[in-house]
């Protein structure tokens, strides 16, 4: 028996922090982004045989040049499925705006059947904190707003609450206040996802699922009060959002992708 588009569960996909550059064979601190971006592409085309959505949440590029993003296209052009981006504290907007040109990779609302995704703008020119701007949080006013009764996920790349590591959590979203101040008034959202932590997180606040995911490249020691990478493997967050706006979902990391940071790293 068919099920309704009503009653479909959406499958998406979260990447993020993937860091290229313009020299596909370039590093961060020891690794080849390029490299672990396909491996976790790689992945996510074996373990997701249906996606609804790609979402990009950030720091696709390192140097901010247009062939990273042109390089981050390419292997996500693999996965057959739609996708937006938003942009981090790394990226370069201009830059992003004219990779994305003749698409909709920038578009920031996207309704799919009874959920509406809605993607933020965080970036601050040359600083490494985010801070939500009144045209963004006027955009998503206007979107939940607008809503008509859907189910609504929010994305962006800086994260709104502490997420228990000192050096990270001084350099989060800057005005979380005033975005959780829109979100209090629109009980219809469901989530909340980001990227920057470079890890795992899974909390809830006044009913709202928060959730953060592993970055494409390296990773980030969770609780660490100074600069410090993680033992973790790349990977992607996938999500399942049901028709009742319960949010199921998990982490998938690459298994054998080892690599040694490189001596004296203080930061990135």
């Amino acid at each position: 028996m068919a099920v309704s588009k009503a009653n479909r569960i959406l499958e998406l996909v979260q990447i993020t922090d993937s860091h290229l550059f313009a020299d596909a064979h370039e590093k961060l601190l020891g690794l080849e982004t390029r490299y672990s971006l396909e491996r976790v592409v790689d992945q996510v085309l074996v373990e997701r045989p249906r996606i609804d959505l790609v979402l990009a949440t950030g720091d696709l590029s390192q140097d901010g040049s247009p062939r990273s993003y042109e390089l981050f296209r390419e292997q996500t052009r693999r996965i057959g499925a739609p996708k937006r981006w938003c942009p981090g504290n790394h990226d370069d907007r201009a830059a992003m705006l004219e990779a994305s040109r003749g698409s909709d990779l920038m578009q920031p609302v996207v309704d799919l059947d009874g959920w509406r995704i809605i993607l933020l703008d965080s970036l601050v020119p040359g600083a490494v904190f985010g801070q939500l701007e009144d045209d963004q949080l006027q955009l998503l006013e206007s979107a939940l707003t607008g809503a008509a009764g859907r189910h609504c996920l929010i994305c962006l790349h800086h994260h709104p609450v502490d997420i228990g590591s000192r050096w990270m959590d001084a350099i989060g979203l800057r005005n979380a206040d005033r975005l959780f101040a829109v979100i209090r008034q629109h009980h219809q959202v469901r989530g909340l996802i980001w990227g920057h932590v470079h890890q795992a997180f899974d909390a809830e606040r006044e009913g709202v699922r928060l959730l953060a995911s592993p970055s494409t490249c390296m990773q980030f020691e969770p609780g660490s009060e100074d600069f410090q990478i993680g033992a973790e493997a790349p990977g992607y967050r996938w999500l399942r959002l049901h028709p009742d706006g319960q949010i199921e979902t998990a982490v998938s990391r690459v298994a054998g992708l080892v690599f040694e940071p490189e001596d004296g790293v203080k930061g990135y």
